[in-house]
């Protein structure tokens, strides 16, 4: 990766994903974590402080080195032990129904194959385990999704693949994962921030 994707991004994210609007999707969807939490898409650690008392253990999933070192700090004062367990969301490294709950925040939007890697959170959840999601997307509002669909192409070149028009209650739906407790909805309301600002919060299971 370039100077920009490698170093300084991962900076950036962090600032933009830390944001005090941002906080309460990542609240809702910590919320009822339970026992060995896959972490996909793990970043700089943001998520560290909500792990509730009753998980475990978070097996992280982190591609970008610079965004792991930054959770150092975070990692060490997290409740639950954090170990990265691999690199791409898309090729886990892990057993079949090994995991109790999965946490993906500000991640679907990202993920080059998002199908594949839903299969393999699908494969590597237990039966009866929740996946929990923080995600920006696509707004039912036609006139914002219109221009979510024309930015999409800059904003994926400048954020690392990043799509703002990807709808994750239908990522999921469309992978099985049809029983949804999901709410969305603007973190603001106002002006030509909308397209960023569309935000889904909640759980789902097969």
């Amino acid at each position: 990766m370039g100077l920009w994707e490698d170093r300084i991004l991962p900076h950036v994210i962090n600032t933009m994903c830390g944001a005090g609007d941002i906080r309460p999707l990542r609240e809702r969807a910590c919320a009822d974590l339970t026992g060995t939490v896959l972490e996909l898409g793990f970043g700089s650690g943001l998520n560290c402080d909500l792990y509730p008392e009753a998980v475990t253990s978070v097996l992280a999933i982190e591609p970008s080195d610079s965004a792991w070192d930054m959770a150092a700090a975070k990692r060490a004062e997290s409740a639950a032990p954090v170990a990265r367990a691999g690199l791409d969301g898309q090729r886990l490294d892990l057993a079949d129904d090994s995991v109790d709950s999965v946490l993906i925040t500000f991640t679907l939007c990202t993920i080059p194959d998002v199908a594949t890697a839903l299969t393999e959170v699908d494969r590597v959840l237990r039966p009866g385990g929740t996946v929990h999601i923080a995600e920006h997307g696509r707004s039912p509002d036609a006139r914002v999704a219109t221009w979510q669909d024309r930015i999409n192409p800059v904003q994926k070149a400048v954020f690392g693949g990043c799509h703002l028009n990807r709808n994750p209650t239908e990522l999921l739906a469309a992978a099985g994962f049809g029983k949804t407790d999901i709410e969305a909805d603007y973190l603001n309301g106002f002006g030509p921030t909308k397209p960023w600002m569309y935000g889904y919060s909640g759980t789902a299971t097969r």
